[in-house]
C-alpha cells in the first residue's frame, strides 16, 4: 500500500511520514542504539537476527505495511530458543539470558499492535540497556547508555501524547526535564543505599570467562593475551617506587603438569608436610594501592611479595603457602585494595623438606629428549654445595646463547612441547620458555614452579596511576635452592632482556590497511589522547564504580555516627526519603495553591463586580464575565465599554493565538496597573 503525499523513497524527510511511522521508526532506532554494544558478546547468529528484524520493521514502518503473523513469529522463537540452547549449552545464566532478552525484543518489534505490545517494548529496551554494564563499565559505556536513557524517555514521553503528531524535539525536552527531575533522588540512593555483598556487583557467568589469567596454563595462552590492550589493574605508589625491574604482580602459581597443562598445586602429602610460604622481607617495603578490574576469579594481584594481608572491603582473604592472595569468593565488579610488600624478599624452606616434592612431579612419557639432556648436565654439574644455582646459571647462559627468539607466532607445539623449544623451534612466548624451563630444572631434580602474572606498566603522566594492561601478561619460573629458599628466575629475561628491563612489547602486525591508517595519526597525539582517556576512565572508577560501602560508611562517620554499619545507612536512607517526601508534598501543597497572575486578576475583576452588585457566575471566562456585565448594567452604562474592552484583553492575553515575528508582550502587567482606573459601577 503506497501512502498518499508521499514519494516512496529513502530520502523522503521525515516530517512527511505518519505519525506511526515516525514514532517507530525512532524507536527503531533507539532500539539499534542500545543492541549495538552487546553485538561483540553475541553469538552471530543472534546479531544477524535481531538486526534483520530490526531492518525489516523500518521497512514495514516506512511503507506502512501490515505486520508478519503471530504464527510466523512464533515458530521464529522456538527455532531462537533452540539456538540460544545450543549456542550457551543452557537458557540461563547471563550470557544466555541476555542473548534471549535480545532476541525476543527484537520478535516484539514485529508484533506491535497494541499499547500494551509498546510497553513491552519499552521494558524489554530499559532491561536490555542495564545489561550493557554486564560487560562494561567504562565512561564510554555509560556515556553511550546516558543517550539510550534519553532516547527511550523521549519515545516513552511521545507515547504518551495520543493527540496529533507532537514534535519529537518536544518530547525530548519534556523527557530531559522528567530526567533533572530525577537526579536529586538518583544521587540520594547512589550515596545512601548499601552495599552489601555480595548482592552489590556484576552478576557472573559459569560459562563463560573474562579476558585475563588463567587458572591452568597452556603453551599459547599468554601469547594470546599480549594482544589484549585492555586495563587489567592500575597501581598508585605511595612515597617511593620499587625499580621497574622489580614490577613482578604476582598471580595464579602453576605447579601441576600433566604433558600439557600447568594448573594449581592439589597435593597428595598430609598438610603438615607441605611447604609454608615462610616469606621474609627485606629493606623498605613500599605501600600502594590496586584499583583491580573485574576478573570471575579469586586471585588479587600484588606485587611480590605482600607478607600482610591487602586492605579489601567486603572480601575475605587469604595467602596460599605458594605466597599468592586470594578471595573466599570470585571477584566480579571492580576492587580497590591497598597492600605493603618488600619488592627485596626471600620466601620459602632453606633447607629440604618432604614437600618440595610436590615441585619434582614429570609425567612420564612425554619431553625424552630434555630428561636426558637435564641427565648430562646434573651428571656434569655433580650434587654438591651450589650445584643448583651453577644449574641455574648454565640454563641462562644457554638461553642467552643458544639461538633462542621471543615471538609472538613460534607456531604450534606438540606433545613433546619442552623437547620441541630445546631443540627444534628454539621460538617462543613466556610461558614457552618459563614452561620449558621448569620441565628442564625438574628433570635435574631440583624442585621449580611456574608463577604467572604480570610484569611491567606504564606511568600515565596525566593521573600519576601505572596502567597495567592484559599484554603485560607474563609468566616465570621460580626454583628452590639450598640456603636460599625459593629464588624468581625469569627465562625470557636472557632471551630478551628489553621485555623485563624497559617493559618492550611485541606488537601484531598492522597489515596494509592498519599501516596506512596509522600512518596518518601523529604517535605522539594518539599516545596524550590515550593517557587522557585512561586519567578520565580511571576517575570515573575511583569516584563511582568504587564507591564502595567502606566510603559509605566514611561518610556516615563524617555525619557525626559513631562506628556506623549498614543498618545506620539504612536509617539514614529512610529518613533522607522521608524528609524528600515531606518536600515533595510541601511542594505539591504550594503549586497546588499557587494562584495563576492571570487567573488572579480575573478573580479581583469578577470579586469588584460582585461587590459592585453584578451577579458574575463563579468560573466564568472574561468573555462570558462582559456579556453577564453588559445584561446587567445595559449596554449604555458610561463604563460598559471600558470594562468590557479590559476584559476581552485579558482573555485574548492567554487565547489569542501568538502572531508570527511578534515579540512578547507585557499586557498581563499593563492590565493590572490600569485596574484601579477602571470606572467600576458603584
Amino acid at each position: 500500500m503506497k501512502r498518499p503525499n508521499m514519494q516512496s523513497t529513502w530520502f523522503t524527510p521525515s516530517i512527511q511520514l505518519p505519525r506511526d511511522s515516525r514514532d517507530t521508526l525512532f524507536m527503531l532506532f533507539v532500539i539499534a542504539w542500545v543492541l549495538a554494544p552487546q553485538v561483540g558478546h553475541l553469538p552471530l547468529w543472534c546479531s544477524v537476527m535481531a538486526g534483520s528484524a530490526l531492518i525489516y520493521r523500518a521497512y514495514l514502518a516506512w511503507h506502512t505495511r501490515p505486520l508478519p503473523s503471530r504464527w510466523w513469529l512464533r515458530g521464529v522463537l522456538v527455532l531462537t530458543v533452540a539456538a540460544t540452547l545450543w549456542s550457551h549449552k543452557t537458557l540461563l545464566g547471563r550470557d544466555a539470558g541476555v542473548t534471549l532478552v535480545v532476541v525476543l525484543l527484537a520478535l516484539k518489534t514485529l508484533e506491535l499492535r497494541a499499547r500494551r505490545d509498546a510497553f513491552v517494548v519499552f521494558f524489554l529496551s530499559f532491561f536490555l540497556m542495564l545489561t550493557n554494564f554486564f560487560y562494561s563499565q567504562s565512561l564510554l559505556t555509560a556515556g553511550a547508555m546516558l543517550v539510550a536513557l534519553m532516547g527511550l524517555l523521549t519515545a516513552l514521553v511521545n507515547t504518551h501524547k495520543p493527540v496529533g503528531k507532537p514534535p519529537l524535539l518536544e518530547s525530548a525536552r519534556t523527557a530531559g526535564m522528567m530526567a533533572l527531575w530525577g537526579v536529586p533522588i538518583m544521587a540520594l540512593l547512589f550515596v545512601l543505599f548499601p552495599r552489601m555483598a555480595p548482592l552489590w556487583g556484576i552478576p557472573s557467568d559459569g560459562m563463560s570467562g573474562r579476558s585475563g589469567l588463567s587458572s591452568s596454563m597452556q603453551v599459547g595462552n599468554i601469547a594470546s593475551l599480549a594482544l589484549d590492550d585492555s586495563i587489567a589493574l592500575l597501581v598508585r605508589f605511595n612515597g617511593e617506587m620499587p625499580d621497574q625491574s622489580d614490577l613482578y604482580f604476582r598471580g595464579p602459581v602453576l605447579s601441576d603438569f600433566d604433558g600439557k597443562s600447568w594448573t594449581a598445586l592439589q597435593s597428595s602429602l598430609p598438610e603438615r608436610l607441605q611447604v609454608a610460604a615462610d616469606l621474609r622481607g627485606q629493606g623498605t617495603p613500599v605501600n600502594y594501592q590496586v584499583t583491580l578490574k573485574p576478573s570471575n576469579h579469586p586471585w588479587l594481584l600484588v606485587l611480590d611479595a605482600t607478607p600482610e594481608k591487602p586492605l579489601l572491603n567486603g572480601y575475605q582473604v587469604s595467602m596460599t603457602p605458594e605466597l599468592q592472595w586470594v578471595t573466599d569468593r570470585p571477584i566480579g565488579d571492580l576492587v580497590r585494595y591497598t597492600a605493603q610488600s618488600f619488592p627485596k624478599f626471600t620466601h620459602g624452606p632453606l633447607t629440604y623438606k618432604a614437600g618440595l616434592q610436590d615441585y619434582l612431579n614429570l609425567p612420564t612419557g612425554f619431553n625424552p629428549r630434555t630428561a636426558q639432556w637435564a641427565k648430562e648436565l646434573r651428571t656434569q654439574a655433580g650434587d654438591g654445595e651450589g650445584a643448583s644455582a651453577q644449574l641455574v646459571d648454565t640454563i641462562m647462559n644457554h638461553l642467552r646463547t643458544g639461538g633462542y627468539t621471543y615471538t609472538l607466532e613460534p607456531g604450534l607445539y606438540g606433545r613433546h612441547s619442552a623437547d620441541e623449544f630445546w631443540f627444534d623451534r628454539k621460538l617462543g612466548f613466556c610461558e614457552h620458555m618459563a614452561s620449558s624451563f621448569v620441565i628442564l630444572i625438574r628433570a635435574m631434580g631440583i624442585p621449580a614452579r611456574v608463577v604467572t602474572g604480570y610484569q611491567g606498566g606504564k606511568r600515565n603522566a596525566v593521573d600519576g596511576y601505572w596502567v597495567v594492561r592484559q599484554s603485560e601478561a607474563h609468566a616465570w619460573a621460580e626454583v628452590w635452592i639450598s640456603g636460599q629458599g625459593w629464588t624468581r628466575v625469569d627465562p625470557t629475561s636472557a632471551v630478551s632482556p628489553g621485555r623485563t628491563g624497559t617493559f618492550e612489547r611485541l606488537q601484531r602486525e598492522q597489515g596494509a590497511i592498519g599501516t596506512a591508517l596509522l600512518g596518518t595519526v601523529n604517535t605522539e597525539f594518539a599516545l596524550n589522547l590515550r593517557a587522557y582517556w585512561d586519567a578520565a576512565n580511571n576517575s570515573w572508577n575511583q569516584w563511582v564504580l568504587n564507591y564502595t560501602q567502606g566510603q559509605q560508611l566514611k561518610l556516615l562517620e563524617n555525619l557525626g555516627f559513631e562506628s556506623p554499619n549498614w543498618e545506620d545507612l539504612i536509617y539514614v536512607l529512610i529518613a533522607a526519603v522521608v524528609v524528600a517526601s515531606l518536600g515533595a508534598a510541601l511542594w505539591g501543597l504550594w503549586d497546588r495553591h499557587h494562584r495563576d497572575p492571570w487567573l488572579h486578576l480575573l478573580e479581583r475583576a469578577s470579586a469588584r463586580l460582585r461587590r459592585s452588585g453584578i451577579d458574575v457566575a463563579p468560573n466564568s471566562p472574561p468573555r462570558r464575565v462582559a456579556e453577564q456585565l453588559i445584561q446587567q448594567l445595559g449596554p449604555d452604562h458610561p463604563g460598559a465599554p471600558a470594562l468590557k474592552d479590559w476584559l476581552l484583553r485579558l482573555e485574548a492575553i492567554r487565547y489569542a493565538p501568538p502572531v508570527a515575528g511578534a515579540k512578547p508582550s507585557n499586557g498581563l502587567a499593563t492590565l493590572r496597573r490600569t485596574f484601579k482606573q477602571l470606572p467600576w459601577p458603584t
